[in-house]
């Protein structure tokens, strides 16, 4: 006898039509996959000229900018994020749209998020930062800006412009990081934003790489980012200002004492003016983000990591000695290629470059 299924099974799911490849003219139906790369990147330049403007909605502030299609952006405001509250945070998305939209034609917009958006890229499933909780954000603001909207994560939107626009360009499997207070994460894959069956994916920065270690606001223990982040950085940087080490007594100094001043930032800046501790320091949080480049590297194989995020100011004192953590952990290593790891090009407007150009992108697809 036949066991029976163990509970509803999802129903097959056809890609909407923003994240999915397109076949050259011509090809015989069905065929995927046949612009990639290089050539998908010259079929999306040469597509709509249009302009696009780009959101980035964060914890306490919204940035705006109007992005052309080759990635440039022509203009930029911004404003605090008034609370939590949807409605209060959809008035100001519709304010700056219309300030930067006078003297421009604006075919679409894009909004990037912290999150988790459901594949159509309709509704806010759950914001760490706002009260959103299966929020119809995209039909509210169309309703509201008559234009077409397109809702994403914000580290997929930071990843999709580092491919197209940054340090991943020329890369067909690119895996973007982003490091701040905790860690995001971004797949393009042969030209496509790689989200996973439910919309979920890229949250690298919870999976678990020290079984039984400090525990992490998702509720596990152990997760990447209480390791390899910003807030890492600044917890341990506090920890050995609070024992009152000798070693940490610049550390100290510059914060009038006050340990609970000391943050990732102000270890960067210290350990870029040349302090030993405060390089010591950023130098575990490369081994520890090494490492986790490792293990993806196991499970994915793309053939860059492009490394965002406010943590990335340390620059090659961050990344150095996560290419030696990372040769040294990878699966297979001298007998298998190995993936680059880079530094992200765009900086903070990544998330809005890659919000606007996405909108562009799929109202263009779907005119």
């Amino acid at each position: 006898m036949q066991a029976p299924m163990p509970g509803p099974q999802p129903a097959p799911y056809r890609r909407p039509a923003a994240w999915r490849r397109r076949t050259r003219d011509g090809a015989g139906a069905g065929t995927v996959g046949t612009v990639a790369g290089q050539g998908l990147r010259e079929h999306l330049r040469l597509g709509r000229k249009g302009l696009a403007i780009g959101v980035d909605i964060g914890g306490t502030k919204v940035a705006a900018g109007v992005v052309d299609a080759e990635g440039r952006i022509l203009s930029q405001a911004k404003r605090s994020t008034p609370g939590s509250a949807p409605r209060a945070v959809e008035q100001v998305i519709v304010e700056l749209v219309e300030e930067l939209g006078r003297g421009h034609r604006i075919w679409s917009v894009g909004i990037g998020a912290a999150g988790w958006m459901d594949l159509d890229g309709g509704t806010v499933l759950f914001s760490p930062h706002l009260a959103w909780r299966n929020e119809p954000l995209r039909d509210n603001l169309q309703r509201l800006l008559r234009r077409p909207v397109l809702l994403t994560n914000d580290a997929d939107a930071a990843g999709w412009a580092e491919w197209r626009f940054g340090a991943g360009r020329g890369e067909d499997r690119l895996v973007c990081i982003t490091l701040g207070t905790g860690i995001g994460g971004a797949m393009v894959m042969d030209g496509r934003l790689e989200r996973g069956r439910f919309g979920v994916a890229g949250e690298f920065g919870h999976q678990i790489i020290l079984p039984g270690g400090h525990r992490c606001e998702c509720g596990n223990r152990g997760c990447w980012e209480q390791y390899a982040s910003g807030n890492a950085l600044g917890r341990e940087a506090r920890e050995l200002a609070a024992a009152n080490s000798p070693v940490a007594q610049e550390l100290l100094k510059v914060v009038g004492g006050q340990v609970d001043s000391i943050t990732g930032v102000i270890v960067t800046e210290l350990a870029e003016a040349g302090d030993p501790t405060s390089r010591e320091l950023l130098e575990d949080v490369g081994e520890w983000l090494g490492l986790g480049l490792a293990n993806l590297a196991a499970a994915l194989d793309p053939g860059t990591f492009v490394i965002g995020g406010g943590l990335c100011d340390a620059g090659e004192l961050l990344v150095a000695p996560a290419r030696k953590a990372f040769a040294r952990n990878l699966t297979g290593r001298g007998f298998r290629p190995a993936a680059r790891i880079e530094l992200a090009a765009l900086g903070p407007n990544a998330g809005l470059i890659g919000a606007a150009d996405l909108s562009r992108v799929s109202s263009r697809m779907h005119s």
